[in-house]
């Protein structure tokens, strides 16, 4: 049988591997969570590790202007070869993730590049939000750390789900293409710009 979806999307969580992947290890592990960490780690989070060490000297920039040129999005994609960088697949990427900025406004690439004010300053939020509800003190964190990962999956652009099928993040799009490319590609940094909306 299967694993069920509320499995394939905890392994997901916990690991940051694509749906299929996710599925795969559960059904070999007869869905043991903690098995299938361990199998996604001996197989395919090891060659990621192993490929994410690689230099990434490659690649594009691409730009995207939508809404009657209101907006406009430059978005650095880097691999390692200019083979790659050149490719059809390569380019689709680069172009559906600036599109995915302009749509989503996102405010890092991932978790780690999110700056540290802007984090606690939600978990603050959330915090004070379930304590004036009325929620138990031994809650509490369980509930600011459920906010938290849907204000990453909001804000994170790796962690959006991608514009053109949301049942796929941008990690699972991007461990695709280094799956078919089998190089390592990082996505490098983004600017969005918006008419009107700048600082002094």
């Amino acid at each position: 049988m299967a694993p069920s979806m509320e499995l394939i999307k905890e392994l997901r969580e916990k690991t940051g591997v694509g749906i299929m992947d996710c599925k795969k290890a559960l059904a070999e592990n007869n869905d043991d969570i903690e098995k299938a960490i361990e199998y996604l780690r001996k197989k395919g989070i090891a060659t990621a590790k192993k490929r994410g060490g690689r230099t990434t000297s490659q690649g594009q920039i691409q730009s995207y202007i939508h809404a009657g040129g209101k907006i406009g999005v430059l978005v650095e994609v880097n691999c390692e070869t200019d083979f790659t960088g050149k490719t059809d697949d390569f380019t689709t990427f680069v172009k559906d993730l600036a599109m995915q900025v302009a749509a989503t406004n996102p405010i890092a690439v991932d978790r780690e590049r999110l700056p540290r004010e802007v984090v606690e300053k939600e978990r603050e939020i959330y915090a004070t939000q379930a304590r004036e509800s009325g929620k138990p003190e031994k809650v509490i964190e369980k509930i600011v750390e459920g906010k938290l990962r849907k204000f990453y999956s909001e804000v994170c652009l790796m962690e959006q789900p991608f514009v053109k099928n949301p049942d796929l993040t941008i990690q699972d799009i991007l461990n695709e293409l280094i799956a078919k490319t089998g190089e390592n590609i990082v996505i490098g940094r983004f600017v969005r710009y918006q008419l009107g909306a700048y600082e002094d």
